[in-house]
């Protein structure tokens, strides 16, 4: 279908842009789309190949929904980057239409929202909203679910089921679009949403599969190909035959120590397909990757130093200035491979030509598990880049002739995994059950057991009996911590259980903190109050100090530690307590060097807990003022936290242009206030410091006004 021929189906502005990004013919899947009834509002589950074109179906849907029905559009996705990445896409397509993204604060109902037509979010963001009483539900015509496979995860897939489940029931005259590139029971996912299913095979950069053996390709037609190199391990063999072809690579691995490992390998190759263009280039980049950080970690050293050879490793343990560095610079062809854990498989759009998959197992509760096809599914389809490529490499590794038939029937040959229901799984239960009575959504066993019905668990499984029996566990025992009281079969939440649902933490976590604010003695017991959450996991590796300290703080878990499931994991108090000491002495100023060092951690860890750290401690003030207890001990601990800064630096740090070290060193020199500035000779001190830019900046905010 040729973009002429959409004339009067969509609306003009949806012409004129695809005609600025020279689009002129529609893949099949939008084609499809079209044709069965995507403009007269019918719902759509759409499952084809990365870059086939499935965003823009939902784009079609949005811009229509916007310009002619007059209703507002909500793009929901699992994963914060991925958010971002399709509301830039979308702004950038649609510059006049109003945009909006809401990622961030739980505890916020953003009311700025209601002034945007488009509005972009993550899975628990819309959740929050909806917990806090969102009042533009009814404004909602169209509702687009990025990734629906992710049903299947255990972490997400449980609120992002009822959340589509709910939005079902209270947006019903909206649109649903969902959209995935691997999903093996489709048909089921779309008889549950009441959805037309388009899937397709279409690929716009065809992908060719296949096994490394010895120095050879096996493809998935059947065709021997021998790679262009003589290294001796098979992921430098296969590297070095991609660079030869002037493309780029993407290895992944299952654990952050092999991605480095990969790197440092791969470091040297890579080197020597650099031109002088990328060498400068990647010589200012590694530059911004070590200032990421006040004071740059070994782990920042190393992976600037890798950088400047036109190699990076990426995962979880960098800091997002830095994965943001690293992703634009391969998206420039920079930087030419990338050793990365799976997670960057996910959603965000950084294809290469090859792609390989080195690790096929990772740890996981019971041992080592092979990935599952839809996982490998999801990393092959980041091989083959459009514009750039006419087809693209996605490569496993073998060891025998043996291995390669395995594993030529496990991933080449095999049906994509069927999408299961993961909702029984207890503490995502328990924090929605109390959201369902907290806003009033639900309010009886049978109305939650009726809803259950609703959700792609009820349309699975017919026996709801197990579930039947969790749900009324869960309520007895919200009950029984007084966070929801019953009259007759009708439940309604405390002032305390609304306030939890709210803050969107897990009511055994809010247990545990209610219970222990009786006990709370110092910055540490504090810090451990908030580490023993569900929220914090998971922890830090214990530490010697951990073990040895851990025993002057064991009043507080004494009498007091909820019960957890043994499904959920073994309960180590030192491991939460360890991670109290490392967050203590962050706020105690040690520097982040030291602090990754001695709790062999990472700085996205690092900071990832100081995040978490903030959203707890604000939590922990909200359920005290409640409860009577004193909250500014915990509004001071959270400013200490944010900023990494003892008691004494709390005024300074106030300022602009003032963080840490900063406030450290002004006070070192006898500014211990912010106040202190006003004197001439500390304002001389300042700029002797940190020169006349920055000191003029600090001064000018204590300066008294013109009058």
């Amino acid at each position: 279908m040729h973009i002429k021929d959409l004339v009067g189906l969509v609306p003009e502005e949806v012409v004129e842009s695809l005609g600025r990004r020279n689009i002129s013919v529609l893949t099949p899947p939008q084609a499809s789309a079209i044709e069965y009834g995507l403009m007269q509002g019918k719902n759509f589950v759409v499952v084809a190949p990365t870059a086939s074109g499935k965003t823009l179906i939902a784009e079609f849907a949005m811009a229509k929904t916007i310009i002619w029905d007059k209703k507002k559009t909500v793009y929901i996705a699992p994963m914060r980057a991925l958010v971002r990445e399709k509301y830039a896409e979308f702004k950038e397509a649609y510059p006049f239409i109003k945009s909006a993204i809401s990622i961030g604060d739980l505890d916020s109902l953003d009311r700025w929202l209601q002034d945007y037509d488009a509005v972009f979010v993550s899975t628990e963001k819309i959740d929050s909203l909806i917990r806090h009483g969102l009042q533009w539900l009814g404004e909602i015509g169209c509702i687009i679910v990025d990734e629906i496979h992710m049903l299947d995860d255990p972490g997400r897939g449980p609120t992002l089921e009822i959340l589509i489940s709910k939005l079902r029931r209270l947006c019903p005259k909206s649109q649903f679009i969902a959209l995935s590139a691997t999903v093996g029971n489709s048909k089921e996912i779309a008889e549950w949403m009441g959805a037309e299913l388009i899937t397709s095979n279409y690929r716009p950069v065809a992908l060719e599969r296949g096994i490394e053996l010895e120095g050879s390709l096996f493809m998935d037609n059947f065709n021997e190909e021998k790679l262009e190199s003589a290294s001796r391990l098979p992921e430098l063999r296969i590297a070095e035959d991609t660079l030869k072809k002037s493309k780029q690579i993407l290895i992944f691995y299952s654990t952050k120590r092999n991605v480095e490992a990969g790197a440092e390998r791969l470091s040297e190759l890579t080197a020597k397909y650099l031109s002088e263009s990328d060498r400068s280039y990647l010589t200012l980049l590694s530059k911004e990757i070590l200032g990421a950080l006040n004071r740059p970690t070994l782990q920042c050293e190393k992976l600037a130093r890798l950088v400047s050879k036109g190699v990076a490793f990426h995962h979880s343990g960098l800091v997002n200035e830095q994965r943001e560095l690293v992703e634009d610079a391969f998206r420039n062809n920079r930087i030419k491979a990338i050793c990365s854990t799976t997670t960057l498989g996910l959603g965000i759009n950084l294809p290469a030509h090859t792609v390989l998959v080195r690790d096929l197992s990772r740890y996981g509760d019971y041992g080592n598990d092979y990935i599952s096809v839809n996982e490998i599914t999801q990393l092959f389809g980041r091989a083959g880049r459009p514009k750039y490529d006419k087809s693209g490499r996605a490569l496993i590794i073998a060891r025998s002739k043996s291995d390669m038939q395995e594993q030529y029937n496990r991933y080449i040959l095999a049906e994509p995994d069927p999408v299961m229901s993961k909702l029984g799984i207890l503490p995502i239960l328990r924090t929605h059950v109390l959201a369902f009575v907290a806003t009033r959504f639900l309010t009886s066993e049978e109305s939650i057991m009726e809803f259950m019905k609703s959700t792609f668990y009820g349309y699975q499984y017919a026996n709801m009996l197990e579930l039947r029996d969790i749900i009324m566990s869960i309520l007895a025992e919200l009950h029984s911590w007084g966070f929801v009281e019953k009259k007759g079969s009708v439940y309604n939440a405390t002032k305390l259980g609304y306030r939890i649902s709210e803050l969107y933490i897990d009511p055994l976590s809010a247990k545990w903190m209610i219970d222990s604010l009786p006990r709370i003695s110092d910055d540490i017991s504090i810090l451990f109050m908030i580490s023993n959450t569900i929220e914090m996991r998971p922890y830090v590796k214990v530490t010697e100090d951990a073990e040895t300290r851990y025993f002057e703080y064991q009043y507080l878990v004494e009498n007091n530690v909820p019960e957890i499931s043994s499904k959920q994991m073994f309960y180590d108090p030192i491991k939460p307590f360890s991670t109290a000491l490392m967050l203590n002495d962050w706020a105690s100023e040690r520097g982040e060097r030291e602090i990754i060092s001695q709790y062999k951690t990472t700085p996205g860890a690092l900071f990832s807990k100081i995040s978490n750290a903030d959203w707890l401690l604000f939590a922990s003030s909200e359920i005290a003022k409640i409860l009577r207890y004193n909250s500014l001990k915990f509004l001071e601990m959270r400013i200490r936290i944010k900023y990494g800064i003892k008691k004494e630096l709390m005024d300074l740090i106030r300022l602009e242009q003032v963080g840490r070290v900063r406030a450290r060193m002004m006070f070192n020199r006898g500014i211990k206030k912010a106040n202190d500035i006003r004197r001439p000779e500390n304002q001389n001190t300042i700029t002797e410091m940190f020169g006349k830019e920055i000191a003029g900046k600090i001064i000018s905010q204590m300066l008294e006004p013109e009058k």
